[in-house]
C-alpha cells in the first residue's frame, strides 16, 4: 500500500547555525534528515571485475534510503505518534532522536534529557548483574551515581524483579529486560521520552503500569514520541501522528485523522 502524501507534512523551520533547539519551546528539530542502510556490500565476481575494468567508478554496495529529505518539529509537551508500515522508516526516525545512529545527511537537535525504550536490553552489559546494569544505564542515561543511589531502590521495586537484580542480565528473559530497562528510563526524569514497539514485549499487567507511567509524564508536560503499530493506543495516549511512507513523511496532523488514514 502506498500512502497519499499530503500538503499538511510541513518542513520546520530552520534552527540558526549551532543553535540547540528547544529556546523556543521546541523540543526536537528534525531537518532535512537522510539514512540509508547497505544491503549487500559486495555482488558477484563478475560484477567486481567489470567494476575494476572500469577503474574502481560505481557503488558495488546496495542501499537502502530509510529516510528521505525528512523534516520534524516536536514542542515541548507534546505527544507524537510516529505511525507507517513497516518498512517506512518510523523506527530509524526515532533512533535517530535517540542518538543511537546518526544521519547521513541533514540535522537533529533536542533540548533536554532524552531516554526512553528504543530495543530490549539496549545499553545493557549481559555479563553484568541487574544491579550493575542500572548503574550503567543510568549513567548512560545521563545521570549522576548519587541520582540513581537515590533512585535505586524505586526502580527494583517498580521493575518487579527484586529477587534477581543480581543476577547477570544474560540470564533475563526478554521480559525482564523490559521491566529493569523501562524502570531505569522513566526514572531518570527525561524530557523527552521515546518508546519504539517495546511495549508489546513485555505482559499485560507490566503493560498497563508502563503505560500509566507514560501518561504521567506527559501529565507532567513531558514529550513523548511512540512509535506503534497499535492504533488503539497510541489514538489515546498521543494527540498528534505523522505518517511515513517509504521514508518519506507523507502526513502531520491530528492523531485521529492520522489513524484514518492508516486505517484506510
Amino acid at each position: 500500500m502506498t500512502l497519499p502524501k499530503n500538503s499538511e507534512a510541513t518542513a520546520p523551520e530552520p534552527l540558526a547555525p549551532g543553535r540547540r533547539a528547544g529556546l523556543s519551546g521546541t523540543a526536537i528539530a528534525v531537518q532535512s534528515v537522510r539514512k540509508d542502510f547497505v544491503l549487500r556490500h559486495t555482488r558477484s565476481m563478475k560484477e567486481a571485475f567489470v567494476w575494476l575494468i572500469k577503474g574502481r567508478k560505481g557503488d558495488l554496495s546496495e542501499k537502502f534510503s530509510a529516510l528521505k529529505d525528512a523534516s520534524l518539529t516536536v514542542s515541548h509537551g507534546e505527544t507524537v505518534a510516529l505511525l507507517g508500515l513497516n518498512g517506512s522508516g518510523k523506527s530509524t526516525l526515532l533512533k535517530l532522536i535517540s542518538g543511537v545512529m546518526r544521519p547521513d545527511a541533514g540535522e537533529i537537535h533536542t533540548r533536554g534529557r532524552v531516554a526512553g525504550l528504543i530495543e530490549v536490553g539496549a545499553g545493557f552489559h549481559g555479563d553484568l548483574t541487574g544491579r550493575d546494569n542500572v548503574y550503567l544505564n543510568g549513567a548512560i542515561l545521563g545521570m549522576t551515581e548519587a541520582q540513581i543511589d537515590a533512585q535505586f531502590d524505586s526502580i527494583v521495586e517498580f521493575s518487579e524483579i527484586g529477587q534477581f537484580i543480581d543476577t547477570e542480565v544474560k540470564f533475563y528473559s526478554s521480559g525482564m529486560y523490559l521491566r529493569l530497562a523501562f524502570s531505569v528510563a522513566v526514572h531518570t526524569d527525561p524530557d523527552v521520552f521515546l518508546v519504539d514497539e517495546i511495549l508489546a514485549v513485555g505482559d499485560e499487567p507490566f503493560q498497563q503500569k508502563c503505560l500509566a507511567k507514560i501518561r504521567e509524564l506527559v501529565a507532567a508536560g513531558k514529550t513523548l514520541v511512540v512509535v506503534s503499530h497499535d492504533l488503539d493506543l497510541v489514538s489515546t495516549i498521543c494527540e498528534r501522528g505523522v505518517l511515513l511512507d517509504h521514508g518519506t513523511l507523507v502526513y502531520d496532523g491530528p492523531i485521529a485523522e492520522a489513524v484514518a488514514r492508516m486505517r484506510s
